[in-house]
């Protein structure tokens, strides 16, 4: 493709995409599939590529900020990003709008929702995303543009905008988004952010856009800083305007003029707080005239016309029953506070993290008190504190002993965690196994929860190495395998040799070392021998990585345990070499594929090879179920056949992008 028609199809596609995205991020009603979307982006790289001179700022491929680092420089804000001013109770309320009306003629009001996030400046210039900076002390913040970019819903480019345009929004972590970052922590055992806010501050604050771009953030726009060449007259005016202009706008405002229209609408959205998919803190009552809101005028912090009514935490008293010891599969011995069922932000709650003793000792917890918990960010469930001890209660302190395997628990001196130092521990042992087998790690297809723990438990495992000298005959004399079952087993067993070895080094469970940062520590080494090999200051090099991470893939693979599971898995042909294809990358899964014709550089078992490496089926024959057909020269009647049933023909060329 020559340059001239390069540079309109990325037009085309820029624009397309971002359309799609719209659609996806904003208003969630997607019109196209994933795998259909992604085949545009890659189209799109593949011409930037090709023609980098022809890149744009606001082209959709620049949302993940390339390799570029943020320096998070100083940013003068020219319109102060002020806060709200706090209140309790409806009284305050009542007084806030006495002032109002003391002040102003018949003045209306928006009541809207208020998300619990970090607030951040957007800036356009002539429709194209300049800059991005967060709120800092309201005059002075730090630029954090490459990490906003990754905020899907957050546009690139602005049709018919106006000369400049600041917007200021809360970039906020979605509560699902949150749970499955603290899971993906909490398997790691490194600490858990304690609510979505944090994490949402965290994740945006990381120097990596990549970084930031896997942790989903999302962002509500909700105001105009700064508009040249437009006037407005009401806030709800603004809000309809961004809405046109494609930003995701708070989620519902309403204009009220009576109190109780406004006692009302706080109470509604405090009523579905529980149901909702992010976290809100309050509601917000603002004037919506903005000449009126001249009128109020500010202090030097918050404006006069504004109030934040912030809805206290739901707590609940109860009665600590027990305190269990959990031994996690890095040896953690961690307490879990059970205590009778309350209800909180709309479900039942019986169990809580305690973390460790030293967050026992320093709310004095012991069993039989009374006791108040809440859930953080409305999520997960937390103790707040001890109201009353039972008579003669003793402090809490966790086992000297393993309490699965009886060896003496150790403290490292740097950490807060209590550990059991046995790996043979029979707890550690049953979830490092999980582990192993599980989706992100070999993806053992049939060995869930129950069966490797009834593998475990009858003694026909007690390494993951185990698992491939299984026989068929072995598992048939479980109750929970049949002939066909045990065989699917095995089958799976065999098929997840084929894995990349980022499969296998997150599958080894090293403290700390989750799926992303196995991939980046194959694309540094590539095999399994040059990592064992790797000194500590290489492994701290690879971006991403840090000091205690080296350190603890450095000294796990010394460990004699995991060297002689390496080993024999190596023995029983375990894949040890890093193979970027093969790794993780199933995006051709539920395609099925026609070779026909001669293909001009490859062999049609190449073709093959490669469709299948991607998690796609190659038939025969063509039929409706076919999606595509790849096509050579003299391709012959299966591709009339195709032309006549109108699925998609591609040529080797077309086929290679795809993968790419």
């Amino acid at each position: 493709m020559d340059k001239l028609s390069a540079e309109k199809r990325i037009s085309e596609l820029s624009e397309e995409l971002e359309k799609h995205s719209y659609k996806y991020y904003v208003l969630d009603n997607p019109d196209i599939s994933d795998y259909d979307f992604d085949m545009l982006m890659q189209e799109l790289k593949g011409l930037e590529k090709e023609y980098p001179e022809l890149i744009q700022p606001d082209s959709p491929t620049q949302r993940v900020g390339g390799f570029a680092l943020n320096t998070f420089e100083k940013v003068h804000h020219d319109v102060q990003m002020a806060s709200l001013q706090d209140v309790f109770d409806f009284e305050q309320v009542q007084n806030f709008l006495e002032k109002c009306g003391e002040e102003l003629v018949s003045p209306e009001y928006t009541v809207e929702p208020k998300i619990d996030g970090l607030s951040v400046s957007v800036e356009y210039t002539n429709g194209i995303l300049t800059r991005a900076s967060t709120r800092g002390d309201g005059f002075t913040g730090e630029d954090v543009t490459a990490n906003v970019k990754t905020i899907r819903s957050i546009p690139l480019k602005l049709k018919d905008a106006p000369e400049f345009l600041e917007v200021r929004g809360e970039v906020y972590m979605p509560k699902s988004s949150f749970l499955e970052l603290v899971e993906q922590q909490e398997l790691r055992e490194e600490q858990p952010f304690k609510n979505p806010r944090n994490a949402a501050a965290g994740s945006l604050r990381q120097k990596d856009p990549k970084i930031t771009a896997t942790r989903k953030l999302d962002m509500f726009v909700f105001n105009i800083q700064q508009c040249k060449g437009r006037d407005f007259s009401t806030h709800s005016e603004t809000l309809d305007y961004l809405k046109e202009k494609g930003f995701k706008t708070i989620p519902s405002y309403k204009v009220c003029h009576e109190y109780e229209e406004i006692e009302n609408e706080i109470k509604r959205i405090g009523g579905e707080r529980a149901d909702l998919a992010f976290d809100i803190d309050g509601a917000v009552v603002k004037v919506n005239s903005l000449s009126q809101r001249d009128i109020m005028g500010s202090t030097s912090k918050t404006p006069k016309w504004a109030i934040a009514y912030k809805y206290p935490p739901e707590e609940k008293e109860t009665k600590l029953i027990d305190i269990e010891v959990n031994v996690g599969r890095t040896g953690a011995i961690t307490p879990i506070a059970v205590f009778e069922s309350v209800t909180l932000a709309g479900t039942s709650v019986s169990r809580a993290v305690l973390h460790n003793q030293d967050f026992i000792n320093e709310k004095d917890i012991r069993i039989g008190d009374l006791i108040i918990v809440r859930k953080a960010g409305d999520i997960i469930p937390e103790v707040v504190r001890s109201v009353k001890h039972e008579e003669n209660s003793e402090t809490f302190k966790l086992p000297e002993v393993c309490p699965v395997c009886g060896t003496p628990s150790v403290r490292d001196e740097n950490e807060s965690v209590l550990r059991c130092p046995n790996v043979q521990c029979p707890a550690q042992l049953l979830k490092n196994m999980i582990h192993f087998a599980s989706k992100n790690a070999m993806n053992i297809d049939g060995l869930g929860d129950a069966n490797m723990k009834l593998l475990v438990d009858r003694g026909l495992v007690h390494s993951p190495a185990d698992l491939y000298i299984l026989e068929k005959e072995q598992l048939l004399t479980l109750d929970r395998f049949a002939e066909k079952s045990a065989e699917n087993l095995i089958n799976a067993i065999q098929e997840s040799k084929k894995n990349g070895l980022d499969r296998l080094v997150y599958a080894l469970g090293i403290r700390n070392i989750g799926q992303r940062s196995a991939v980046l520590l194959c694309e540094k080494f590539h095999d399994m021998g040059s990592i064992l090999n790797a000194e500590k200051e290489d492994i701290s090099d690879i971006e991403g990585f840090g000091s205690v991470m080296a350190e603890n893939v450095f000294n796990a693979l010394r460990e004699p345990h995991r060297l002689e599971l390496i080993e024999r898995l190596r023995n029983y042909g375990v894949n040890m070499t890093y193979n970027e294809k093969s790794s993780n990358d199933e995006r051709f899964k539920g395609m099925t594929f026609v070779i026909t014709g001669t293909l001009p550089t490859m062999k049609r078992e190449e073709a093959k090879n490669l469709i299948e490496s991607f998690g796609g089926k190659v038939s025969g024959s063509v039929s409706k179920k076919t999606n595509y057909v790849v096509a050579g020269d003299e391709a012959g009647s299966k591709l009339t056949k195709a032309q006549n049933l109108g699925i998609n023909i591609i040529s080797e060329s077309d086929l290679l992008e795809m993968t790419k």
